[in-house]
């Protein structure tokens, strides 16, 4: 799937705020190896450094536009590469592996955080987050204008469901197994978007992309419009913005 870093981070501290309070149930002290696994823009992955100023710290993502963007932020203890998630395994033993709204683009990526828990020395710490909002509106009625009459054909299986994710409790469970001490915790964020169609806006940079890709131009811009009028009634317009309530899981674990 093609990003597009600029539309990305349009909404660049709504999507900043989750991360740094992951980050700050981290406690590591003196990581010598941080890796950011979905880096994106590499905009956040450069504070790891900022953290840790003797860590070297790698980010890693699968779109080269976003790698692009980042290898501008590079330096000499902050490096990016471009790699899947799924195809990486840790052959150094790093301290700290982050994962920002990144694994649910990922099938089976509980058995891959059970691979990256187990790889964790002493001291070592995982720290990932993942939207939790795939019965929100915004997601509901993009499912069900792709499964519709029009757009069935053209769309069928594009886009995943609920079960993209995991529940809090099963990744509790997850890193428990795996022997790490468990911080597992959900948040509801009620943003304030200005502008016109906002909540469209917002989902162009993440979630609506497979859509889009799927589609001719043309069909691109129908959907869009089919499916603005129908975010327009599920999240009206108000005095000072359109509210979009948001809810992410974040789940930090750390090898005592």
């Amino acid at each position: 799937m093609q990003w597009d870093p600029a539309q990305y981070v349009r909404y660049a501290d709504e999507r900043a705020r989750p991360f740094h309070e992951l980050l700050a149930r981290v406690g590591a002290d003196r990581p010598r190896l941080v890796v950011d696994l979905g880096c994106g823009p590499g905009t956040l992955t450069a504070t790891l450094a900022q953290r840790w100023p003797e860590a070297e710290v790698v980010g890693i993502d699968s779109s080269a536009e976003m790698i692009g963007e980042a290898n501008a932020l590079a330096g000499e203890r902050l490096r990016f590469a471009l790699g899947r998630v799924e195809d990486w395994h840790p052959r150094v033993r790093p301290d700290l592996i982050v994962s920002n709204a990144t694994l649910q683009w990922v099938p089976g990526h509980r058995e891959l955080l059970g691979e990256w828990a187990r790889a964790l020395p002493a001291d070592g710490w995982l720290a990932f987050q993942v939207p939790a909002n795939f019965g929100a509106p915004s997601h509901v009625l993009m499912r069900e204008l792709a499964e519709s009459t029009r757009w069935r054909q053209r769309l069928d299986g594009v886009l995943r469901h609920g079960d993209a994710v995991a529940s809090p409790e099963q990744y509790a469970r997850l890193l428990l197994d795996a022997g790490l001490l468990a911080d597992v915790w959900q948040t509801s964020y009620l943003h304030v978007l200005p502008g016109d169609d906002p909540v469209l806006d917002w989902v162009r940079g993440t979630g609506l992309r497979p859509v889009l890709q799927a589609l001719h131009p043309n069909e691109a811009s129908d959907f869009e419009a089919e499916y603005a009028a129908l975010l327009r009634q599920a999240y009206p317009r108000g005095a000072g913005g359109t509210l979009f309530a948001f809810t992410r899981t974040f789940a930090v674990g750390h090898r005592a």
